[in-house]
């Protein structure tokens, strides 16, 4: 399915073998990433351990209303509680920033070895629609300074980016500039809110 993609989404005939099977390996190399490791690592604790408790109520509460799904959610709920162990284990998170980086510098060199507007070419492909979350997050996360910035062709990318009509109407309404916190503040009450009347 990702090869097919891949194809039609760098112009089917018109992209060489090669490029197609260097966008799957840049999704595939994206995929790897654990971005929740990441971004649950640089939430305060104490939101957390919150949202967590939430998730694993959520998960219970939905098991006893579909026991023929039991085993399935049992799989989820034990997923939730590794999350929170591996989260206490910092060589793991020290591995995810050191994969994140590994992206950001490729992409990096892509942008500045090709001098195209896109990872691969002048037209947006799978392997942007793949990049463009990641770029996302860290400014969700106010990390923008640190891992976007500092790499000046990422930069104009994602400047260039955010402009388009597509990005606006998915993303840029929620998460661009104030709407990010009224986006963050409406989720938290949200939670707050049903875990107060215990409606899970």
């Amino acid at each position: 399915y990702i090869e097919r993609v891949a194809m039609v989404s760098s112009g089917g005939g018109n992209a060489s073998t090669f490029n197609d099977e260097e966008i799957i390996q840049w999704v595939n190399t994206i995929q790897q990433w654990n971005s929740k490791f990441f971004t649950l690592s640089h939430v305060p604790s104490k939101y957390r351990l919150l949202l967590s408790k939430f998730l694993r109520r959520v998960i219970i509460a939905r098991m006893a209303e579909c026991p023929e799904l039991a085993t399935l959610y049992h799989s989820k709920l034990k997923q939730e509680y590794e999350i929170d162990e591996t989260l206490r284990d910092p060589e793991i998170l020290r591995q995810s920033e050191q994969q994140l980086n590994a992206i950001l510098d490729e992409a990096e060199r892509r942008l500045n070895d090709k001098k195209t507007t896109y990872l691969f070419g002048e037209e947006f492909t799978l392997a942007d629609v793949a990049f463009v979350p990641v770029l996302s997050r860290l400014a969700v996360l106010d990390l923008e300074e640190k891992y976007i910035t500092a790499r000046p062709n990422v930069a104009v990318y994602w400047s260039v980016v955010q402009r388009r009509p597509t990005y606006k109407r998915v993303i840029g309404k929620y998460f661009r500039s104030w709407r990010k916190h009224v986006t963050l503040l409406k989720t938290w009450f949200f939670v707050q809110l049903r875990s107060l009347l215990k409606q899970y």
